[in-house]
């Protein structure tokens, strides 16, 4: 018979990835991601599996089923992480991203960058629905300018995020939007709308803060920044009719197409571009100085699906052009399976909701009640690896509680936003960790500390319920 482990129990494969991850990283650094982290999950995942069967007594196929079922729950994901791979590739090489960079650095004034930066993010992020894209599209030109003006990475992608954060988090059209609010029962403006509540101030302090860092940054030279541009301009063929792309993709996401289908359409678009406006970086590519129609496809194919390296008179912007295409995001989607294979395990042995039950302890009054969700949701972002997981489990396993002790819904749906969706990406092994320190080229660690709006969000939820602000309670 099955038996429930206890929640020290259930503590060994944490401490065990912990100490793993501790070492791996300390021995391979920045590289750590290239194999070393997901032998680090998939040995825990053994382990979890080992107590499971021994101690616990859960079947094998009790585990088989549940990795079964984690991964199938990633699939689209996974789809969507390579088409963002290829995007990024074609944007770059057909001058889209340089374009926008080249025009960027003459609009957006140094001090007041990094919250431009923030606030462009905020909007595209809205509109998409989608932090990924709105990372994957404009981050990455954010991301040129910034460094072409003299900011630190860190710095840079973690405005870029924070803003991208916000819109996927108060969109209508954001997938953990809908998520939070359907597994809460929550209808869907309310949810927003009681989130703005928390969301909101958050912000605001994001937004300061930026400001302030921006006013005090100490600019890259005029001369650096000419450059700079001088560089882009000398490699690439710069036009406004490349932002036809970016406006297109913005109709397409207008519309309400998927993803899926506007990645793919945006990525093809860019492709055509390429051909038409850069055939002499397709040549580059493809190593030959043919300008047949041979040389162009197979150059074209090589941008979407593999690394690119464009040799410029700029190292910084060498180092900014090159792309990894689709091939650059395998090493990641290796990482997400084997975390979901963790998760897997950890949720089929009972480990998960054994650690889980102990915040539970902590729900006597409305504060320690939101608190312990709060932290329960980090830490199944921790452990699962995957927000989509955290915000179901977070839901399901406090629904009833919330229910029985009087509260509304969408308190519940709120805080497990507040501590779910935007702590993710600070997360290295986390799904939206991974993507984004792969897409920016910025380690999670690099940029955490400047992701603002990500760590205020969830002590704004907390100090929210300490006040008790537009908390409403019925007494049973």
């Amino acid at each position: 018979m099955k038996r429930k482990p206890s929640p020290l129990l259930s503590l060994v494969p944490i401490v065990v990835l912990v100490s793993l991850l501790f070492a791996i990283i300390r021995v391979f650094g920045s590289d750590a991601l290239n194999g070393g982290s997901q032998v680090a999950l998939l040995t825990t995942t053994a382990v979890c599996v080992l107590i499971g069967m021994a101690v616990c007594k859960t079947r094998w196929h009790d585990f088989e089923l549940a990795i079964t079922n984690n991964i199938s729950g990633v699939a689209t994901a996974l789809i969507v992480l390579l088409i963002i791979g290829a995007l990024s590739g074609a944007w770059m090489v057909s001058g889209v991203v340089p374009t926008l960079i080249y025009y960027g650095v003459q609009i957006i004034h140094p001090n007041f960058f990094l919250a431009s930066t923030c606030i462009i993010c905020s909007l595209v992020s809205v509109m998409t629905g989608s932090s990924w894209t709105t990372i994957a599209t404009i981050g990455i030109a954010l991301m040129g300018i910034g460094k072409a003006q003299g900011f630190d990475e860190g710095w840079i992608a973690g405005a870029i995020i924070s803003g991208a954060y916000f819109g996927d988090k108060v969109s209508p059209l954001s997938d953990t939007t809908i998520l939070a609010s359907s597994v809460t029962d929550t209808p869907l403006f309310t949810h927003i709308r009681y989130m703005l509540i928390t969301t909101i101030p958050s912000m605001l302090i994001t937004l300061v803060i930026f400001t302030v860092a921006g006013l005090s940054h100490e600019a890259s030279h005029t001369e650096h920044i000419a450059a700079f541009s001088a560089s882009i301009h000398d490699k690439f063929y710069i036009t406004p009719w490349l932002l036809l792309v970016p406006v297109i993709t913005g109709v397409l996401i207008a519309r309400k197409v998927p993803s899926l289908v506007t990645l793919f359409l945006s990525t093809a678009l860019a492709a055509v571009f390429a051909v038409i406006f850069q055939p002499h970086l397709l040549q580059e590519i493809a190593g030959t100085a043919s300008s047949n129609a041979e040389a162009l496809f197979k150059g074209a194919l090589m941008t979407i699906y593999g690394e690119t390296e464009l040799h410029t008179n700029h190292e910084a912007l060498t180092e900014l052009v090159a792309t990894r295409g689709m091939a650059g995001m395998l090493n990641t989607v290796w990482l997400i399976v084997c975390a979901m294979c963790f998760g897997g395990a950890m949720t089929a042995s009972g480990m998960l909701g054994s650690i889980t039950s102990v915040f539970v302890r902590f729900m006597k009054r409305r504060t320690g009640m939101v608190t312990s969700t709060v932290c329960s949701g980090i830490f199944l972002n921790i452990t699962t690896a995957d927000q989509y997981i955290s915000i179901i489990l977070t839901g399901n396993m406090f629904g009833n509680i919330y229910k029985k002790k009087g509260y509304e819904s969408r308190l519940l749906s709120r805080t497990t936003e507040d501590a779910v969706t935007v702590t993710s990406v600070l997360i290295p092994w986390n799904t939206c960790g991974m993507t984004q320190a792969t897409i920016l080229n910025v380690a999670t660690l690099a940029y955490l500390p400047y992701c603002f709006f990500n760590i205020i969000s969830p002590l704004m939820s907390i100090f929210i319920a300490a006040t008790g602000y537009k908390i409403v309670k019925k007494e049973a």
